[in-house]
């Protein structure tokens, strides 16, 4: 099975490292991910190959869109790979940890084809807020 699910609760150290459960490093498949907070208030990690296609897609954009430009930029700037440690360990550079607010405890998210990194209350807040367009949603995928 592949993909990222289930979620994790780590210490980010000092340092503003955090460790990535091994579970997601297998499902990577790569040892080289994008970290960046295109989608407040998370932080999304994506994988080699997801940010390719993210690349790809943003390329296109740009392109067909020129009046994007600045919101373009305003993504790849905020954007940085990271690579884990011996340890499982990677770096979040300070200027995200206050972008997501994150502080001590953190959420890791398993979303399919990406990671996000949480602020566990706002995890929480964000989980509390369901619609009735969910029900319909989650019965046309689940059955």
């Amino acid at each position: 099975m592949s993909g990222f699910f289930g979620r994790y609760d780590y210490q980010m150290d000092g340092k503003g490292r955090v460790s990535l459960p091994s579970a997601f490093r297998r499902a990577a498949g790569s040892e080289r991910f994008v970290l960046l907070q295109w989608q407040p208030p998370a932080l999304t990690l994506l994988p080699e190959a997801t940010w390719e296609g993210v690349q790809s897609r943003l390329l296109d954009y740009r392109r067909s869109q020129p009046e994007a430009w600045n919101e373009v930029m305003a993504i790849a700037s905020q954007a940085v790979e990271v690579k884990p440690d011996k340890q499982g360990r990677i770096l979040v550079p300070a200027w995200l940890q206050n972008a997501a607010s994150l502080d001590g405890a953190v959420r890791l998210v398993g979303n399919i084809d990406r990671i996000e990194i949480w602020n566990p209350a706002a995890f929480e807040a964000a989980m509390s807020v369901r619609t009735e367009d969910f029900r319909r949603f989650a019965s046309q995928i689940f059955g």
